[in-house]
């Protein structure tokens, strides 16, 4: 599935999956068969760049802490 012809709530719902620190990439895939990189692209996309890139710093300092996370 491609997330370019997805609908603005179902792309609030991904964004919101993907912002929470409990759904992982997995969730995602599972529930909207997008990967994690679709997701990636989706939100780089949709969210401002500051946004965007306050969450990858993050998602890249907790993965550091935590072996399986995003």
């Amino acid at each position: 599935m491609t997330y370019k012809n997805l609908d603005a709530a179902t792309i609030d719902e991904i964004i919101d999956m993907a912002l929470s620190d409990h759904i992982g990439f997995e969730t995602i895939k599972h529930n909207h068969g997008l990967s994690a990189d679709q997701v990636k692209a989706l939100m780089r996309e949709n969210l401002r760049t500051s946004r965007y890139r306050a969450l990858r710093k993050r998602v890249r300092r907790m993965t550091a802490n935590r072996a399986s996370y995003k």
